[in-house]
């Protein structure tokens, strides 16, 4: 699935956040959109410039994912404007991501800008780095997201080429080095095909095989005749251990009795495949695969030493271990890589014990964050849930793990880290504790570390919902169950405790949801939906049954009297059951106390 950078880019520089620039630069609005305006075409053609090689996509594609970029930078961009310090280092090291990621002479690109909106050149070059802070952000979260390779990165970067076509001058071009914008125009997309093909089709790595023949270079037209007849007489040799390897396990299958002939059996069929180069059991440990494969062939070639002469035992002995190589190289191979992040969430009740629920990658993570524990409050002085997967990435704040558990001790603290992602709550997020700064000079750059915002989640929801509810008006197949569904649940109704009214914030949310209903059944294709209300695990489990139920019933009801057909709507409440995030922390809570949407037959 693609993107478009311009679309998300226009929704991390809200209106919002371009007034606070402008009035962070002296500037008017509408002269601060412009030159945001401007910037942001040039760099993506930069970018898109340096991904149409393959040398330079892999370049490119590995400072995206860099630590200097910030994915969650839609989150945090009003936090950051909020100091002049903030504000200073996204200037500084967006520059740095552009001159990294495209190789742009940023303050020739800034001049341009200057040029072409009236705005002083400083101004510009302040701006060209909060844009190229803002892009390199939004790819590396779209790659983050989707698990996304460098193959993909192609196909992606054409699809902006409309967006950049529409703002892209020649004085902007021919800054970032691309001549005039139709040449550009004109060969970037066959360009990003030819990368995108190369880069989907490269070679696999070669596995170890038993019987190399020496390479061959293209320009040798008459090969050396000596090299291809030792080629030859060795592959004789093999084929010949081969056969008296399968004839020793024949005529020893002949003289035991059915267990031994299965047993056997075996071992003739690990040692005929480590002849043949491929993995007994891809589905085996490799080191337990070896080590059948060297045995095997090891008795084989001792029984045989006798019918054969010595050269064919060293060629079996030298075939088995390339093989045994192969074998374990295969079984690596098909080791599923990990696919999640690390996690870890406490929080601290007033005695300051810590209750702690974590998911690392090994066992070896386990008993050193256990350890730890148990070191700072005695084996009876914390509670811990820590579970092992084999499929979640290996946890890096265990690195930082010393400076992290005085926290661990804050009475009514909160903490979850997932991955590099790190969200403070309760005790933890008093500002005049001051944890906030004290773990970003803990954990360094390449972690994301901030305080728990209910409003700015609110906010976020919204723009995701609003943005995504768009595409179900207007096309074909907009009324599928499953597509409105997935676009219904973005939205987020942040009930008052312990309220049942629908708040402000949700309203032209429900509205835009009924829309959509509306639609859908004046074209004949209603929509029938269920309504599930979950709650967090404060307070009994009685009174939050209640109170969820109530809680999907008041959504019914806003959507009915907006003209949604009561009949194709049901309500249930589902108390504290399902939580989607741990109930640690006020983020956790709050991601739990949720309205659901399913869809029904």
């Amino acid at each position: 699935m693609s993107i478009n950078v311009f679309h998300l880019l226009e929704t991390v520089l809200s209106d919002d956040a371009v007034r606070t620039l402008a009035g962070r630069f002296g500037l008017t609005p509408d002269l601060a959109r412009k030159v945001t305006g401007a910037a942001a075409p040039a760099i993506v053609a930069a970018i898109m410039h340096r991904g149409s090689t393959p040398e330079g996509a892999r370049g490119l594609f590995s400072a995206i994912m860099s630590p200097d970029v910030n994915a969650l930078i839609g989150k945090q961009l009003p936090e950051l404007l909020s100091s002049t310090a903030g504000l200073s280092r996204l200037e500084t090291t967006g520059r740095e991501l552009i001159q990294k990621a495209a190789d742009v002479n940023v303050g020739a690109l800034a001049d341009a800008v200057a040029a072409q909106t009236g705005a002083a050149p400083s101004t510009a070059f302040s701006l060209t780095g909060v844009v190229g802070a803002a892009v390199m952000g939004i790819l590396k979260q779209h790659f983050t997201a989707s698990q996304g390779r460098v193959g993909q990165l192609p196909a992606l970067l054409g699809h902006q080429l409309s967006s950049v076509n529409a703002s892209l001058t020649d004085r902007l071009a021919h800054a970032v080095g691309l001549g005039t914008a139709a040449a550009f125009a004109g060969s970037i997309l066959m360009r990003l095909k030819e990368v995108s093909t190369h880069l989907d089709h490269a070679q696999p790595g070669v596995r170890p095989i038993p019987a190399a023949v020496p390479p061959q270079t293209v320009g040798d037209r008459t090969p050396p005749i000596e090299p291809e007849k030792r080629g030859h007489a060795w592959l004789w040799w093999l084929l010949a251990a081969i056969a008296l390897i399968i004839a020793f396990f024949a005529l020893r299958s002949c003289k035991h009795d059915e267990a031994a002939q299965n047993a056997q059996g075996a071992r003739a069929r690990a040692a005929s495949t480590v002849a043949s180069g491929v993995a007994s059991d891809a589905g085996a440990p490799a080191a337990e695969a070896a080590s059948d494969a060297r045995a095997a062939v090891a008795t084989a070639a001792s029984q045989a030493a006798d019918a054969a002469p010595a050269s064919v035992a060293s060629v079996a002995s030298v075939a088995s271990a390339a093989s045994a190589t192969g074998a374990a190289s295969s079984a690596s191979d098909a080791a599923p890589a990990p696919t999640q992040d690390s996690h870890v969430s406490f929080t601290v009740d007033k005695a300051g014990v810590p209750t702690i629920t974590a998911t690392v990658s090994s066992e070896a993570e386990k008993a050193q964050l256990v350890d730890a524990l148990t070191k700072r409050f005695g084996a009876d002085g914390f509670h811990a849930d820590v579970k092992v997967d084999a499929a979640t990435r290996p946890a890096a704040w265990l690195a930082h793990l010393d400076g992290l558990l005085p926290l661990f001790a804050l009475p009514g603290a909160e903490v979850k880290i997932d991955g590099s992602h790190v969200e403070l709550s309760g005790a933890a997020a008093d500002a005049k504790l001051g944890w906030l700064d004290k773990l970003k000079a803990l954990f360094g750059s390449g972690f994301d570390i901030g305080v728990f915002n209910a409003q700015q989640a609110v906010a976020d929801a919204t723009q995701s919902f609003r943005d995504a509810v768009k595409g179900l008006f207007g096309q074909d197949g907009a009324c599928a169950s499953a597509d409105i569904v997935k676009v219904f649940n973005l939205q987020v109704v942040n009930f008052a405790t312990g309220s049942v009214t629908i708040p402000a914030s949700a309203g032209e949310d429900l509205r835009q949801s009924a829309k959509v209903l509306n639609a859908c059944a004046k074209e004949g294709k209603p929509v029938k939906l269920g309504i599930a209300g979950y709650s967090d695990n404060v307070g009994s489990k009685s009174d939050n049954l209640v109170l969820s139920k109530r809680r999907a019933q008041a959504v019914r009801t806003y959507l009915v009297a907006q003209g949604v057909k009561a009949s194709t709507l049901g309500a249930e409440g589902y108390g504290d059951a399902k939580p989607v995030d741990s109930n640690d922390t006020a983020g956790g809570r709050f991601h739990n106390r949720r309205i659901e949407f399913v869809a029904l037959q």
